[in-house]
């Protein structure tokens, strides 16, 4: 390998770590001033309302003279 190909590949590796070297002044990581809210707007309104038709469905099985 001649002198002048080995100097161009040790630059071509050069190069990103350059630029990863110059934009480190530009990239910063900061905690935020106020708390992260997650709002989770979860339905259980199927859920309840199986429930609730289970337990209707056992009382008046179990009361059939009042239904």
């Amino acid at each position: 390998m001649a002198y002048g190909s080995h100097f161009r590949h040790r630059a071509l590796l050069a190069l990103p770590l350059m630029g990863a070297l110059a934009m480190a002044g530009c990239i910063s990581v900061n905690a935020p001033d106020k708390p992260i809210v997650i709002e989770l707007n979860i339905n259980i309104k199927q859920e309840v309302v199986y429930r609730l038709a289970q337990d209707a469905n056992a009382t008046i099985e179990s009361n059939p003279d009042i239904f």
